[in-house]
Protein backbone atom coordinates (compact mmCIF):
# COMPACT_ATOMS: atom_id res chain seq x y z
CA UNK A 1 0.00 0.00 0.00
CA UNK A 2 1.16 3.52 -0.78
CA UNK A 3 2.13 5.77 2.13
CA UNK A 4 -0.28 8.70 2.47
CA UNK A 5 1.29 12.15 2.57
CA UNK A 6 -0.77 14.82 4.32
CA UNK A 7 0.17 18.30 3.09
CA UNK A 8 -0.93 21.90 3.48
CA UNK A 9 -1.01 24.12 0.41
CA UNK A 10 -1.49 27.86 0.17
CA UNK A 11 -5.02 28.39 -1.13
CA UNK A 12 -5.20 32.20 -1.07
CA UNK A 13 -3.01 35.17 -0.23
CA UNK A 14 -4.03 36.46 3.21
CA UNK A 15 -5.27 39.99 3.81
CA UNK A 16 -4.32 40.73 7.40
CA UNK A 17 -4.15 37.65 9.59
CA UNK A 18 -4.18 34.29 7.80
CA UNK A 19 -7.58 32.60 7.91
CA UNK A 20 -8.52 28.91 7.70
CA UNK A 21 -9.73 29.48 4.12
CA UNK A 22 -6.20 30.54 3.11
CA UNK A 23 -5.09 26.89 3.44
CA UNK A 24 -5.89 23.70 1.58
CA UNK A 25 -5.48 20.37 3.38
CA UNK A 26 -4.72 17.52 0.97
CA UNK A 27 -3.85 13.83 1.14
CA UNK A 28 -1.82 12.25 -1.64
CA UNK A 29 0.42 9.21 -2.03
CA UNK A 30 3.95 9.99 -0.90
CA UNK A 31 6.43 10.37 -3.75
CA UNK A 32 8.82 7.49 -4.35
CA UNK A 33 12.50 8.48 -4.64
CA UNK A 34 14.07 8.23 -8.07
CA UNK A 35 17.75 7.72 -8.89
CA UNK A 36 19.82 10.12 -6.79
CA UNK A 37 16.92 10.89 -4.44
CA UNK A 38 15.73 9.90 -0.98
CA UNK A 39 12.46 10.13 0.93
CA UNK A 40 12.28 11.99 4.23
CA UNK A 41 9.64 11.47 6.87
CA UNK A 42 9.19 14.92 8.41
CA UNK A 43 9.32 14.85 12.21
CA UNK A 44 9.40 18.52 13.27
CA UNK A 45 8.42 21.70 11.43
CA UNK A 46 9.99 25.10 12.02
CA UNK A 47 7.34 27.78 12.64
CA UNK A 48 8.72 31.21 11.75
CA UNK A 49 7.41 34.79 11.46
CA UNK A 50 8.98 34.96 7.99
CA UNK A 51 6.31 32.54 6.78
CA UNK A 52 3.81 35.38 6.77
CA UNK A 53 5.95 37.33 4.32
CA UNK A 54 6.44 34.30 2.08
CA UNK A 55 2.67 34.18 1.60
CA UNK A 56 2.59 37.62 -0.04
CA UNK A 57 3.06 38.23 -3.74
CA UNK A 58 5.77 40.61 -4.88
CA UNK A 59 9.52 41.00 -4.86
CA UNK A 60 11.38 39.98 -1.71
CA UNK A 61 14.60 38.27 -0.65
CA UNK A 62 13.03 34.92 -1.60
CA UNK A 63 10.31 34.05 -4.09
CA UNK A 64 6.78 33.88 -2.65
CA UNK A 65 4.96 30.62 -2.05
CA UNK A 66 2.63 30.26 -5.01
CA UNK A 67 -1.08 29.53 -4.77
CA UNK A 68 -1.52 25.75 -4.77
CA UNK A 69 2.05 25.14 -3.61
CA UNK A 70 2.93 23.26 -0.42
CA UNK A 71 3.70 25.83 2.26
CA UNK A 72 7.42 26.40 2.62
CA UNK A 73 8.92 25.37 5.97
CA UNK A 74 12.22 24.31 7.39
CA UNK A 75 12.10 20.91 9.04
CA UNK A 76 14.01 17.99 10.45
CA UNK A 77 13.24 14.40 9.56
CA UNK A 78 14.46 10.89 9.02
CA UNK A 79 15.39 9.20 5.74
CA UNK A 80 12.99 6.28 5.21
CA UNK A 81 13.95 5.27 1.64
CA UNK A 82 17.01 6.13 -0.40
CA UNK A 83 18.48 5.84 -3.86
CA UNK A 84 21.14 8.45 -3.06
CA UNK A 85 24.71 7.43 -2.28
CA UNK A 86 25.13 10.21 0.29
CA UNK A 87 22.06 9.55 2.41
CA UNK A 88 21.15 6.24 4.02
CA UNK A 89 17.93 5.01 5.57
CA UNK A 90 17.93 6.08 9.20
CA UNK A 91 19.90 9.30 8.67
CA UNK A 92 18.43 12.35 10.36
CA UNK A 93 18.43 15.44 8.16
CA UNK A 94 17.49 19.11 8.12
CA UNK A 95 16.19 21.02 5.11
CA UNK A 96 13.32 22.97 3.59
CA UNK A 97 10.88 20.09 3.36
CA UNK A 98 7.60 22.03 3.59
CA UNK A 99 4.44 21.54 5.62
CA UNK A 100 3.88 17.89 4.81
CA UNK A 101 4.57 14.47 6.26
CA UNK A 102 6.94 13.21 3.55
CA UNK A 103 9.29 14.91 1.12
CA UNK A 104 11.41 13.52 -1.72
CA UNK A 105 14.79 15.25 -2.05
CA UNK A 106 17.90 15.14 -4.20
CA UNK A 107 20.01 16.34 -1.29
CA UNK A 108 20.48 19.97 -2.30
CA UNK A 109 20.20 22.20 0.75
CA UNK A 110 19.91 19.19 3.05
CA UNK A 111 22.22 18.70 6.05
CA UNK A 112 22.70 15.63 8.20
CA UNK A 113 22.12 16.20 11.92
CA UNK A 114 22.99 14.14 14.97
CA UNK A 115 20.12 13.58 17.43
CA UNK A 116 22.65 12.26 19.96
CA UNK A 117 24.43 15.64 20.04
CA UNK A 118 21.32 17.80 20.47
CA UNK A 119 17.54 17.31 20.42
CA UNK A 120 16.11 17.51 16.91
CA UNK A 121 14.14 20.76 17.56
CA UNK A 122 17.43 22.47 18.47
CA UNK A 123 18.53 22.03 14.84
CA UNK A 124 15.60 24.28 13.89
CA UNK A 125 16.47 26.84 16.57
CA UNK A 126 19.85 27.64 18.06
CA UNK A 127 21.71 25.25 15.73
CA UNK A 128 19.51 26.12 12.76
CA UNK A 129 18.38 29.13 10.78
CA UNK A 130 17.20 31.07 13.83
CA UNK A 131 20.57 30.76 15.53
CA UNK A 132 22.47 31.50 12.35
CA UNK A 133 20.38 34.63 11.79
CA UNK A 134 21.22 35.78 15.30
CA UNK A 135 24.90 34.93 14.93
CA UNK A 136 25.61 36.62 11.60
CA UNK A 137 23.16 39.46 12.16
CA UNK A 138 24.79 40.47 15.42
CA UNK A 139 28.44 39.77 14.62
CA UNK A 140 28.61 40.83 10.97
CA UNK A 141 25.96 43.58 10.85
CA UNK A 142 25.74 44.78 14.45
CA UNK A 143 29.51 44.53 15.05
CA UNK A 144 29.28 44.93 18.85
CA UNK A 145 32.33 45.78 20.92
CA UNK A 146 32.95 44.83 24.55
CA UNK A 147 31.31 47.28 26.92
CA UNK A 148 28.77 48.54 24.38
CA UNK A 149 25.02 48.44 24.97
CA UNK A 150 23.00 46.03 22.81
CA UNK A 151 19.19 46.22 22.80
CA UNK A 152 17.15 43.33 21.38
CA UNK A 153 13.41 43.31 20.68
CA UNK A 154 11.53 40.04 20.55
CA UNK A 155 14.05 39.06 23.22
CA UNK A 156 12.17 35.94 24.33
CA UNK A 157 11.86 34.62 20.77
CA UNK A 158 13.94 32.22 18.72
CA UNK A 159 16.31 34.84 17.27
CA UNK A 160 16.24 37.48 20.00
CA UNK A 161 17.11 35.11 22.84
CA UNK A 162 20.20 33.93 20.98
CA UNK A 163 21.25 37.45 19.99
CA UNK A 164 21.24 38.56 23.61
CA UNK A 165 23.23 35.58 24.81
CA UNK A 166 25.88 36.02 22.12
CA UNK A 167 26.13 39.71 22.97
CA UNK A 168 26.78 38.78 26.60
CA UNK A 169 29.45 36.28 25.53
CA UNK A 170 31.09 39.12 23.58
CA UNK A 171 31.20 41.32 26.69
CA UNK A 172 28.29 43.68 26.03
CA UNK A 173 25.58 45.07 28.26
CA UNK A 174 22.31 43.62 26.97
CA UNK A 175 18.77 44.94 27.34
CA UNK A 176 15.87 42.87 26.07
CA UNK A 177 12.40 44.05 25.08
CA UNK A 178 9.63 41.48 25.42
CA UNK A 179 5.91 41.22 26.06
CA UNK A 180 4.74 40.33 29.56
CA UNK A 181 6.25 39.91 33.00
CA UNK A 182 6.95 36.19 32.58
CA UNK A 183 8.91 36.65 29.35
CA UNK A 184 10.91 39.53 30.79
CA UNK A 185 11.77 37.49 33.86
CA UNK A 186 12.88 34.61 31.62
CA UNK A 187 15.06 36.93 29.51
CA UNK A 188 16.98 38.01 32.60
CA UNK A 189 16.95 34.88 34.76
CA UNK A 190 17.39 32.19 32.10
CA UNK A 191 19.19 33.95 29.25
CA UNK A 192 21.34 36.27 31.36
CA UNK A 193 20.33 39.65 29.92
CA UNK A 194 21.24 42.60 32.15
CA UNK A 195 17.73 44.06 32.02
CA UNK A 196 14.37 43.60 30.33
CA UNK A 197 11.64 46.04 29.32
CA UNK A 198 8.00 44.93 29.17
CA UNK A 199 6.55 46.84 26.22
CA UNK A 200 3.04 45.82 27.31
CA UNK A 201 3.17 47.58 30.67
CA UNK A 202 6.13 49.99 30.52
CA UNK A 203 6.92 53.19 28.67
CA UNK A 204 9.68 51.88 26.41
CA UNK A 205 11.25 55.30 25.86
CA UNK A 206 11.42 56.01 29.59
CA UNK A 207 12.77 52.54 30.36
CA UNK A 208 15.48 52.91 27.74
CA UNK A 209 16.66 56.13 29.38
CA UNK A 210 17.09 54.11 32.57
CA UNK A 211 18.67 50.97 31.14
CA UNK A 212 20.72 52.58 28.35
CA UNK A 213 21.73 55.95 29.85
CA UNK A 214 24.61 56.40 27.41
CA UNK A 215 22.54 55.38 24.40
CA UNK A 216 22.11 52.22 22.35
CA UNK A 217 25.15 51.10 20.35
CA UNK A 218 23.50 48.14 18.63
CA UNK A 219 19.77 47.57 18.21
CA UNK A 220 18.66 44.19 16.88
CA UNK A 221 15.08 44.68 15.69
CA UNK A 222 12.62 41.82 15.37
CA UNK A 223 9.35 43.69 15.79
CA UNK A 224 9.34 47.11 14.07
CA UNK A 225 6.53 49.58 14.75
CA UNK A 226 6.38 51.63 17.93
CA UNK A 227 9.24 49.74 19.59
CA UNK A 228 11.59 50.53 16.72
CA UNK A 229 10.61 54.21 16.89
CA UNK A 230 11.28 54.29 20.63
CA UNK A 231 14.76 52.81 20.27
CA UNK A 232 15.68 55.10 17.38
CA UNK A 233 15.40 58.05 19.79
CA UNK A 234 18.03 56.50 22.09
CA UNK A 235 20.76 55.72 19.55
CA UNK A 236 24.36 56.44 20.46
CA UNK A 237 26.76 58.10 18.02
CA UNK A 238 27.66 55.61 15.30
CA UNK A 239 24.99 53.09 16.34
CA UNK A 240 24.10 50.10 14.17
CA UNK A 241 20.45 49.05 13.75
CA UNK A 242 20.07 45.46 12.54
CA UNK A 243 16.74 44.93 10.75
CA UNK A 244 15.82 41.27 11.12
CA UNK A 245 12.03 41.37 11.20
CA UNK A 246 8.91 43.38 11.96
CA UNK A 247 6.42 40.92 13.40
CA UNK A 248 4.21 43.74 14.70
CA UNK A 249 3.56 44.74 11.08
CA UNK A 250 3.21 41.45 9.21
CA UNK A 251 -0.56 41.18 9.51
CA UNK A 252 -1.23 44.90 9.23
CA UNK A 253 -3.11 46.16 6.19
CA UNK A 254 -1.42 49.56 6.73
CA UNK A 255 2.19 48.85 7.75
CA UNK A 256 3.91 51.52 9.84
CA UNK A 257 7.34 52.70 8.78
CA UNK A 258 9.81 54.32 11.19
CA UNK A 259 8.83 57.88 12.06
CA UNK A 260 12.10 58.67 13.85
CA UNK A 261 14.47 57.63 11.08
CA UNK A 262 16.22 61.02 11.09
CA UNK A 263 17.89 59.87 14.29
CA UNK A 264 20.12 57.88 11.95
CA UNK A 265 21.33 61.14 10.45
CA UNK A 266 21.74 62.99 13.74
CA UNK A 267 23.70 60.12 15.31
CA UNK A 268 25.63 59.11 12.20
CA UNK A 269 24.03 55.70 12.62
CA UNK A 270 23.18 52.97 10.13
CA UNK A 271 20.23 50.65 9.58
CA UNK A 272 21.00 47.43 7.71
CA UNK A 273 18.98 44.32 6.96
CA UNK A 274 20.10 40.77 7.69
CA UNK A 275 19.13 37.89 5.39
CA UNK A 276 20.76 34.73 6.63
CA UNK A 277 20.97 33.18 3.15
CA UNK A 278 23.73 35.68 2.34
CA UNK A 279 25.99 33.74 4.71
CA UNK A 280 25.24 30.25 3.38
CA UNK A 281 28.90 29.50 2.70
CA UNK A 282 29.66 30.19 6.38
CA UNK A 283 26.87 28.20 8.04
CA UNK A 284 29.36 25.58 9.21
CA UNK A 285 31.40 28.23 10.99
CA UNK A 286 28.38 29.64 12.79
CA UNK A 287 26.97 26.27 13.85
CA UNK A 288 30.36 25.08 15.09
CA UNK A 289 30.83 28.16 17.24
CA UNK A 290 27.33 28.05 18.70
CA UNK A 291 27.60 24.31 19.34
CA UNK A 292 30.83 24.96 21.24
CA UNK A 293 29.21 27.71 23.33
CA UNK A 294 26.26 25.41 23.98
CA UNK A 295 28.55 22.57 25.10
CA UNK A 296 30.31 24.98 27.46
CA UNK A 297 26.97 26.01 28.98
CA UNK A 298 27.31 29.60 27.75
CA UNK A 299 24.48 29.42 25.21
CA UNK A 300 21.10 28.03 26.18
CA UNK A 301 18.53 26.63 23.80
CA UNK A 302 14.80 27.00 24.30
CA UNK A 303 12.35 25.27 22.01
CA UNK A 304 8.59 25.65 22.42
CA UNK A 305 7.47 22.31 20.99
CA UNK A 306 3.82 21.79 20.11
CA UNK A 307 2.90 18.15 19.51
CA UNK A 308 0.27 17.57 16.86
CA UNK A 309 -0.13 16.91 13.17
CA UNK A 310 0.24 18.74 9.88
CA UNK A 311 -3.38 19.83 10.29
CA UNK A 312 -2.35 21.88 13.34
CA UNK A 313 0.00 24.09 11.33
CA UNK A 314 -2.39 27.05 10.70
CA UNK A 315 -3.26 27.44 14.39
CA UNK A 316 0.34 26.90 15.52
CA UNK A 317 1.51 29.64 13.16
CA UNK A 318 -0.91 32.08 14.79
CA UNK A 319 0.77 31.51 18.17
CA UNK A 320 3.64 33.63 16.86
CA UNK A 321 1.45 36.64 16.19
CA UNK A 322 -0.34 36.33 19.53
CA UNK A 323 3.03 36.22 21.30
CA UNK A 324 2.21 32.85 22.86
CA UNK A 325 5.56 31.22 22.15
CA UNK A 326 8.76 31.33 24.17
CA UNK A 327 11.94 30.61 22.30
CA UNK A 328 11.84 28.67 19.05
CA UNK A 329 8.35 27.50 18.03
CA UNK A 330 8.33 23.97 16.62
CA UNK A 331 5.46 21.76 15.52
CA UNK A 332 6.24 18.11 16.16
CA UNK A 333 4.22 15.94 13.78
CA UNK A 334 5.85 12.51 14.30
CA UNK A 335 8.15 10.72 16.75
Amino acid sequence: MSTINRRIRLAARPVGEPRPTDWEHVEEPAAQPGDGEFLVQVLCLSIDPAMRGWMNAGRSYIRPVEIGEVMRAGAVGRVVASRHSGFAVGDHVSGTFGVQEYCASDGRGVTKVDPAAAPLPTYLGTLGMSGLTAYFGLIEVGRPEPGQTVVVSGAAGAVGSVVGQIAKILGCRVVGIAGGEAKCRMVVDEFGFDAAIDYQSEDVRKALREHAPDGVDVYFDNVGGDVLDAVLLRLARGARVVVCGAISQYNSTKPQGPANYLSLLVNRASMTGIVVFDYADRYGEGIAQMAAWRAEGRLKSLEDVVSGSVADFPETLMRLFRGDNRGKLVLKIAD
